[in-house]
């Protein structure tokens, strides 16, 4: 009884203390921000899910993690295990609560007719009295995605864009700035083959075509205004297939057909029910996990500096000697991807427009005298998997490699490697949006691939790395040719180019070795 009250105060008010806190400074920063200032527009997914199950981990890592070295663990992965369950304890219901915030605090407007919307001030809901919606001179947009674990499931979507007008005889003007959106959605197993995939997306297709006849769009209780969403952007392209309206920057809403009060549905009973769950569970887990000796505890816990783990953690992105450039190449692909992802673009992958926008390499255009896209799309990543992807490799070969060479002839065998493996892209691949470091990366390999051939090392040490570097090499070009979309002219470009650099270095570099004594 007496541990369990020792650990109650060590840990479970502090961690109760960390939930409410943050559940309610997210929810009022969140309210404060984008809905009653309306500083600026981020994705959605962003705002509702990836910040409230990310942003719980650092309270959790610098005030509880220290105080869970008081608990007595098996081992270090049951210690992350349960401050990654503390995590999901906080993100649950903030996430919850912010669907609820943004449909509580939604106001509902009445309007006359469609274009009264730029009179009145901006709100989340609409009730429109007069009004035609167009079904003929609408905008599609077919698309699909994969989705569920091991990307299992293949859905397809079909987006339908229709013009909203004051009455029926509007459709003879050449401009819509009002569309209703509907979306409709199936999906197969995404083991299917290509063909069969097409066959099931045609048959879709023709069962859309034949509900969206029979549906009566006039019939519907409010209309909903569309967020900073990836529908919002699919609804923008099924726009731009429309042939009869010119438009720009279209406002688009989605009708509901169920009364405006029922628009909270059970987002308050599912917060407190997920919330008063968690925080159960997570004294179980208290009550069932021993507590360190008391010896134990002063020695090694009390000692630890918050510095010291703060070093620990982000070491990785800190410059030093013998690491130094590779830090800050990490920095850069991060910065450039967190700016495109508060740009609303995407976290998970982004549209080939915006890479394009940004710098992407793409043969049309770098032939047309865009030649530094060969550069800058070495610093863009398709999406969260990429990134991490290519900064692990980039990491990998930086702490082996940059140490032997030296900042300079690192950085610039980095730059000098990835325009080439650019270059490789662009004259394999006629019209394919290329981006990413690997090019780069397998430029850097390529080089210590080189240092190894050439026993640059003692044969122990050459051996190990020689065996760790053509495993690495070996399993990513083979991705490159059994996955779609991975760039292997690249990869080879880069390869090559950075072997060859390799060889020209390699008795220089040897020489640096033997005298400067490295290991």
């Amino acid at each position: 009884m007496k541990d369990l009250a020792e650990k109650f105060k060590l840990i479970y008010i502090p961690f109760l203390v960390i939930t409410i806190s943050f559940i309610i400074g997210y929810t009022f920063l969140h309210w404060l921000l984008f809905i009653e200032l309306d500083l600026f527009s981020i994705k959605e997914m962003f705002l509702k899910f990836w910040l409230p199950f990310g942003l719980p981990y650092i309270p959790i890592y610098f005030f509880l993690r220290p105080r869970l070295k008081h608990l007595k663990f098996k081992d270090d992965n049951k210690s992350f295990g349960v401050q990654f369950f503390a995590v999901v304890i906080i993100a649950i219901p903030t996430m919850i609560a912010q669907e609820y915030l943004v449909t509580s605090t939604g106001k509902l407007t009445t309007i006359k007719t469609i274009a009264e919307i730029q009179k009145h001030e901006k709100t989340k809901y609409y009730t429109l009295q007069k009004f035609y919606i167009d079904k003929e001179n609408i905008g599609v947009l077919n698309t699909s995605e994969v989705s569920g674990k091991n990307n299992e499931h293949f859905d397809m979507l079909i987006y339908v864009a229709m013009p909203i007008l004051e009455k029926s005889r509007d459709t003879s003007k050449y401009e819509c700035k009002y569309w209703l959106g509907k979306k409709y959605t199936s999906q197969i197993s995404n083991h299917f083959s290509n063909t069969e995939k097409q066959i099931k997306f045609k048959e879709f297709a023709q069962t859309t075509e034949q509900e969206f006849k029979h549906t009566d769009f006039n019939q519907f209780t409010y209309l909903e205004l569309v967020g900073n969403t990836d529908d919002h952007d699919n609804f923008n392209d099924a726009i731009e297939e429309n042939t009869q309206y010119d438009f720009n920057k279209p406002i688009l809403l989605e009708a509901h057909n169920d009364p405006f009060e029922n628009r909270n549905g059970k987002k308050m009973a599912w917060f407190f029910g997920t919330l008063g769950g968690g925080l159960l569970v997570w004294l179980l887990i208290l009550m069932f996990t021993k507590l360190q000796p008391a010896k134990y505890r002063k020695s090694k816990i009390e000692g630890i500096s918050k510095i010291s783990n703060l070093k620990e953690s982000f070491g990785f992105l800190i410059p030093k000697e013998g690491f130094y450039i590779t830090p800050i190449l990490i920095n850069i692909n991060l910065i450039i991807f967190i700016i495109m992802v508060f740009s609303g673009f995407g976290f998970f992958s982004f549209k080939g427009k915006y890479l394009l926008e940004w710098g992407a390499n793409y043969r049309p255009l770098v032939t047309n005298g865009q030649g530094w896209r060969l550069l800058t799309s070495l610093f863009l990543h398709g999406g969260l998997i990429h990134l991490f992807n290519n900064m692990i490799g980039l990491w990998f070969i930086g702490i082996l490699l940059e140490k032997y060479i030296g900042k300079t002839k690192y950085l610039l065998t980095y730059l000098g490697t990835g325009i080439i493996a650019s270059i490789a892209s662009i004259w394999w691949n006629e019209a394919t949006v290329s981006i990413g470091a690997s090019g780069a990366i397998f430029g850097l390999f390529g080089l210590f691939l080189a240092l190894l051939v050439f026993k640059v090392f003692p044969n122990d040490t050459n051996k190990v790395y020689l065996n760790m570097i053509l495993g690495y090499v070996g399993i990513n070009l083979i991705m490159g040719l059994l996955i779609p979309g991975i760039d292997n002219a690249a990869h080879i470009g880069g390869l090559i180019s950075g072997f060859t650099i390799g060889f020209l270095l390699s008795d220089s570099v040897k020489e640096n070795y033997l005298n400067n004594n490295f290991n």
